[in-house]
């Protein structure tokens, strides 16, 4: 299948998926993580969609393409974190958190690989 968007992209599938499921969720935190924990994983969660997006059409520039990458490596990696919290305030069960963070941990391998290879993704 030729990639021809962001959205033909495995790892952009699976990062929207998992971010699906954490907005669900999160549906269930108390009222007050509104502003704190329940916004926070998930802007960190669809920043890893965003930054693929944006990464994607910045591919003609292997730099500014890997740089895109790298950002959502790390929004990937905040959102293992906030999960950690989560589960901690006994938000999530620990079932739910090593769940979200197997598909966290398998998204951020196809970034690393997809950065190590840049010019493979141009047009």
């Amino acid at each position: 299948m030729k990639i021809r968007s962001h959205e033909d992209l495995e790892v952009f599938q699976l990062a929207f998926e998992a971010a699906m499921e954490i907005f669900e969720i999160s549906k269930s935190f108390p009222k007050e993580e509104k502003y704190s924990l329940t916004d926070q994983i998930r802007r960190s969660s669809r920043s890893v969609c965003s930054n693929i997006a944006e990464g994607f059409r910045k591919r003609k520039y292997p730099k500014s393409f890997v740089a895109k990458l790298i950002d959502s490596e790390g929004e990937a990696a905040e959102t293992i974190t906030w999960l950690k919290f989560a589960h901690a305030c006994e938000y999530i069960s620990i079932e739910e958190k090593n769940n979200l963070s197997m598909k966290y941990n398998n998204i951020l391998g196809k970034l690393v690989n997809m950065g190590r290879n840049p010019q493979q993704w141009q047009y």
